[in-house]
């Protein structure tokens, strides 16, 4: 019985800790890549420019919507028809 129970406490714990390893990991890519981008500054300028790229969000990703909006608008601009214009909303967005 405190074999079971060892063993359950164990794996909560892992588990438990699991995000937070992952999360770090990518805490640490972004300040490599930061760090990468200010091999030119130093002192003041390098810690602000640190804070700054540090605690950017990330760019959001275009909606369905959104791609769908700007897809239209090109395959008009080229004034594509019929199957042309399916294949060319097709891959614009996919891609």
């Amino acid at each position: 019985m405190k074999k079971l129970i060892l063993g359950v406490a164990v794996t909560l714990l892992s588990a438990s800790l699991a995000p937070a390893a992952i999360a770090a990991t990518g805490q640490q890519n972004k300040m490599k890549e930061c760090n990468a981008s200010a091999t030119d500054k130093k002192g003041d300028e390098r810690k602000a420019f640190m804070k700054e790229c540090l605690s950017a969000k990330p760019a959001a990703k275009p909606t369905q919507q959104d791609k769908m909006k700007s897809c239209n608008k090109e395959a008009g601009e080229k004034a594509l028809k019929g199957d042309e214009r399916k294949a060319f909303m097709s891959s614009c967005l996919k891609g």
